[in-house]
């Protein structure tokens, strides 16, 4: 049982400014709203509470009853610095905890053993960093100080380009509890509010009108406006925090992983349906939704293949083949126009792939199967199709169009640039790619740019 609680106080920053403002909070003096839950999450900004108690988690936490601990960060905005003002004092090339793409991939996000920084994709600059650890003193190491204050940040989530960003501590030092969801305003540089779990948070979505948490076997939807929980799934085992919601304001699809081995489960709340697909023999590893969700790409733990779907009815419209020895996929991402589908993996290498059905006959139209003819074999098709059904499936199998060659063994997520037929790649080792791909002849991509956003020497 959980209530709403809720005093005369600012009101709740509107997520989209381009749209109606969310309620003010004054209007919910004296209500409660009771809600049917086992979850234990409590939002809370100035005067505000949602509390949920839970029985089926885990293992409990201390709550941190202060949702800033460091009430004084270090802030550092290329922005609303004086050009004449001192430069800060130096501080150690932070680690590396996170990285992740706001939802129309012009930005992204790093979270550090520091605090999260914010970067523009094309052109390539620093938007602005919040660095929590405090600045050593003349008698302490940096190292001590750091064990002192905190500042690891694991999970930022973007909202677009609005100053509202969800945050989950991590790393050694972390700056929150990682079984807690930090509500940040960059407006106030602070946290407003906060969801607390019982278990460690793994991921976290955002969409102008839902916040998405996901733990280890369970995910949760909240409205945006006033944090009232809407829907928990239950999942399997889902340690990398899997879990895509569409964008688009008409619909809203989630996706996350099922009760069972190689399954997704497609939630669309618009037709209040439900749809479970058997995606994979292995565990599911990846998977990526395009912005209005209709498509669905996914891969398993083998990492040998793709396989695209058709959200609403399950049927599989295409499968392209990364290679034949097995690969961890690190990430999949569909071009905004849902032409091209790009994927990252361990081996090193980042794979273009044609997509052969568009995400608008996907939603609107009758899918077609992946034996369609409309699905022949093109240009990136294996050269021994002409003996398909006699050699295995591996030989009739569709190849990408371009690639772009990388350290094998590093951690890469990538994304469509904004220019046409470009790609972005970050690296967990503090990489920028951005590269560009011919869409008709394909072959090695030719790399347009390259930066290391860690290094301090980087001028934005």
């Amino acid at each position: 049982m959980a209530t709403l609680s809720a005093f005369s106080s600012t009101p709740w920053p509107n997520p989209n400014p381009n749209t109606s403002p969310t309620p003010d909070f004054d209007s919910f003096s004296d209500q409660s709203y009771p809600i049917e839950s086992d979850a234990d999450s409590n939002f809370s900004m100035p005067d505000h509470t949602i509390e949920h108690n839970e029985h089926d988690h885990d293992h409990d936490h201390d709550p941190n009853p202060n949702p800033n601990p460091n009430p004084n960060p270090i802030i550092q905005n290329p922005f609303s610095t004086p050009p004449d003002s001192p430069s800060p004092p130096s501080s150690p090339q932070p680690t590396l905890l996170h990285l992740s793409f706001n939802q129309d991939h012009g930005c992204f996000a790093a979270g550090t053993d520091h605090g999260f920084r914010i970067f523009n994709c094309d052109p390539f600059r620093e938007i602005f960093r919040r660095d929590f650890m405090s600045s050593p003193s003349p008698s302490e190491d940096a190292a001590a100080a750091g064990a002192d204050a905190g500042g690891g940040i694991s999970s930022v989530e973007m909202l677009f380009r609005c100053n509202i960003l969800a945050l989950v501590g991590g790393g050694p030092h972390p700056q929150y509890p990682p079984t807690k969801v930090m509500i940040w305003d960059d407006h106030q540089s602070r946290c407003i509010g906060e969801l607390s779990f019982r278990s460690y948070v793994r991921s976290v979505r955002l969409r102008r009108d839902r916040i998405v948490v996901v733990l280890e076997q369970k995910v949760y939807v909240y409205n945006f406006a006033d944090l009232k929980l809407l829907h928990q799934i239950e999942t399997i085992a889902n340690p990398k925090g899997l879990c895509a919601i569409s964008q688009q304001n008409s619909s809203l699809v989630l996706v996350c992983p099922g009760l069972q081995k190689g399954q997704v489960r497609v939630e669309h709340y618009a037709s209040k349906r439900t749809k479970f697909i058997m995606a994979h023999d292995s565990r599911i590893a990846c998977f990526a939704l395009t912005p209005d969700g209709h498509l669905l790409a996914t891969s398993s733990t083998k990492g040998t293949l793709v396989r695209i779907y058709n959200t609403v009815d399950g049927t599989l419209l295409q499968e392209v083949r990364r290679g034949a020895d097995r690969a961890e996929i690190y990430s999949l991402a569909f071009s905004s126009t849902a032409q091209w589908l790009a994927v990252s993996s361990d081996k090193g290498t980042v794979h273009v792939f044609s997509l052969k059905v568009n995400s608008a006959s996907a939603g609107n139209e009758k899918s077609r199967t992946a034996s369609d003819s409309n699905l022949a074999v093109t240009q990136s098709s294996s050269s021994l199709s002409f003996i398909r059904g006699v050699l295995p499936k591996y030989f009739n199998s569709e190849w990408s169009v371009a690639q772009f060659r990388l350290t094998e063994g590093s951690h890469y997520i990538v994304a469509f640039g904004h220019q046409k037929n470009t790609v972005v790649i970050l690296g967990m080792d503090g990489s920028f790619y951005r590269c560009q791909f011919d869409p008709v002849n394909g072959g090695e991509m030719l790399q347009l740019e390259y930066h290391n956003f860690l290094k301090p020497e980087e001028a934005f």
